[in-house]
């Protein structure tokens, strides 16, 4: 008998035929004589319909009382997956992230995970039931409900399937597995068959949605293999896991790309020790992520300094600038929020020459401008206009996709 972990996100349990449709799934992994864990979404658009009715009452509503509201969505689904799995004649029981023993830290809207104890969902297994665990929450020392942000539930499932031993994590969404780009842009995509943790986690990172940065790196750490499929059809999904064969490895795996970007530069900063910590500090100590950081070289001890923030941080990030380029004796501070991220990304590139000129070809034959430059290992970003990105993703597709398939 092996301890399964499935999750299911929001459009695979939107309505009550999508719920009995995926409860059919979970009683067919049952009655094959594993256990089963289950971790649901919120409904379709819940979590953004709570969260316009919240900004409708209170313009900045408490972020305490916010993750108690939208902590209830995934509540939601679990009872009612629960109700649908009883219906079928299985005994079933839901619990929220405080029954299933989700600990957090106190970073409202943000959460991470400090410790899962399983000892409730362990119990019922053993009493024969199917577990469903509402996904996205947990529960501070002080017991307020918390909230782990975007793609909290696969870090839910994931962070389950550890503390639970289970065999692996099955991530169950609306596309049949990882593809070697969006096939929503980009029909002629390819899925894959495996791929492995470091690939995906910086193709999670830099843009693709199919599954969540943070629960990659938290399924890397503890060697957790994860399914990614499709909850809408039989197909085979993508298998993440560690120890790809050399072969497979020796490839550009994906490409990624991501919308939500914005540039500040800070024009003609005085190229002397302490001023990049003078413009970075206010940033960091208001929780602003920063990116892809460039600073020119210096002309006459002044140089332009640019970094890269998420669209919805780009004016708190200008305010908190403005005055500090102004004490440094910089010259203006200039944003732009219509930019994105498309990268490469693939092992194949960790001590290889030529993916960084064949990329800058692509680019160059599409006429696609590049701004900024960032790198990894495995990995090449660049920064380029929004409306330059399905051509700029269909060109590296060209050249490092289906260039192999020939």
């Amino acid at each position: 008998m092996a301890l399964i972990v499935q999750k299911y996100g929001g459009t695979s349990v939107g309505d009550a035929e999508r719920i009995k449709s995926v409860a059919r799934r979970i009683t067919a992994a049952k009655e094959k004589g594993n256990q089963v864990v289950v971790v649901v979404s919120a409904m379709g658009d819940t979590t953004d319909n709570l969260v316009t009715m919240a900004h409708q009452l209170n313009p900045q509503p408490d972020a305490r009382e916010m993750d108690a509201l939208l902590a209830t969505g995934e509540v939601v689904s679990s009872t009612l997956m629960t109700m649908a799995l009883e219906a079928m004649g299985h005994k079933a029981i839901s619990l929220n992230g405080i029954q299933a023993g989700i600990r957090t830290d106190t970073a409202h809207s943000r959460a991470r995970i400090t410790q899962v104890d399983p000892k409730r969902i362990l119990e019922e297994l053993e009493r024969d039931f199917i577990v469903v665990v509402a996904g996205f929450q947990g529960v501070s020392d002080g017991m307020d409900v918390t909230t782990l942000g975007r793609g909290g539930s696969d870090t839910t499932a994931v962070a389950l399937a550890i503390s639970l031993k289970a065999r692996r994590c099955e991530i169950y969404t609306d596309v049949e597995g990882v593809y070697t780009t969006d096939p929503n842009l980009i029909p002629e995509a390819k899925k894959l068959e495996e791929i492995g943790y470091e690939e995906m986690l910086e193709l999670a990172s830099y843009g693709a949605k199919v599954m969540h940065s943070r629960a990659v790196e938290l399924a890397q750490l503890y060697g957790m293999p994860i399914l990614v499929a499709s909850s809408f059809s039989e197909n085979p999904g993508t298998l993440i896991h560690g120890g790809i064969p050399m072969e497979i490895r020796n490839k550009v795996r994906g490409i990624a790309y991501d919308l939500d970007v914005a540039k500040v530069t800070v024009i003609g900063v005085p190229d002397k020790p302490g001023i990049a910590a003078s413009i970075f500090e206010p940033l960091s100590t208001a929780g602003i992520s920063v990116d892809t950081i460039v600073q020119n070289a210096s002309i006459n001890n002044l140089a332009d300094l640019s970094f890269t923030v998420t669209r919805s941080d780009l004016d708190k990030a200008m305010r908190l600038i403005e005055p500090v380029a102004r004490l440094i004796g910089a010259q203006k501070c200039v944003g732009d929020s219509s930019l994105a991220k498309v990268s490469i990304v693939g092992t194949g590139m960790q001590n290889t020459p030529g993916y960084a000129a064949k990329m800058f070809k692509a680019f160059y034959q599409e006429g696609v401008n590049i701004q900024l430059i960032t790198t990894s290992e495995i990995r090449i970003t660049c920064i380029i206009t929004e409306k330059q990105v399905k051509k700029a993703v269909d060109a590296l597709h060209r050249a490092f996709v289906m260039e192999k398939e020939a």
